[in-house]
């Protein structure tokens, strides 16, 4: 796997200040998700997206896996706003996951990401999920970088 796979990281003009991250091919999970948008600030990635009516469970909240995706995909795009990952070929090792309390679709879903450590080929992070000002989650994970 290469690191030319098409995503999209680009300034979007209807979000001034904000990166679009996504994966166009419609084929592929993350466009399950939709776009994402990614904006660092200090050394915290912020990554938003806008969950919908088909990421929800029976009981109108968000799905728990719907809501890891976005975590791990969130761990990606937070990686590419560091500027310590380009796109593809890299992977996860781990994502652990603490849910707190549902979210509701429609709202926007913030991953607030920082990058606790890089090696030669890992990232360590850690983040916390939030809609408006409510904790809705709170996630570590490991990306294991692309082999050279």
């Amino acid at each position: 796997m290469s690191d030319s796979l098409p995503f999209i990281f680009e300034d979007d003009p209807a979000f001034p200040g904000w990166k679009r991250w996504e994966l166009p091919d419609p084929a592929k999970f993350n466009a399950f998700l939709g776009a994402m948008h990614v904006r660092v600030e200090g050394g915290v990635a912020r990554v938003r997206m806008v969950p919908e009516e088909r990421h929800t469970n029976l009981r109108n909240h968000v799905h728990g896996g719907a809501l890891l995706g976005f975590m791990d995909c969130a761990l990606f795009g937070a990686a590419r706003g560091f500027d310590v990952l380009t796109a593809g070929g890299a992977s996860t090792l781990d994502l652990s996951a603490q849910f707190i309390t549902g979210a509701e679709p429609g709202t926007p879903l913030e991953a607030r990401v920082e990058l606790l450590r890089e090696t030669g080929r890992l990232l360590f992070m850690r983040g916390l999920v939030t809609q408006d000002e409510t904790i809705i989650a709170s996630f570590t994970g490991t990306v294991r970088k692309a082999s050279a």
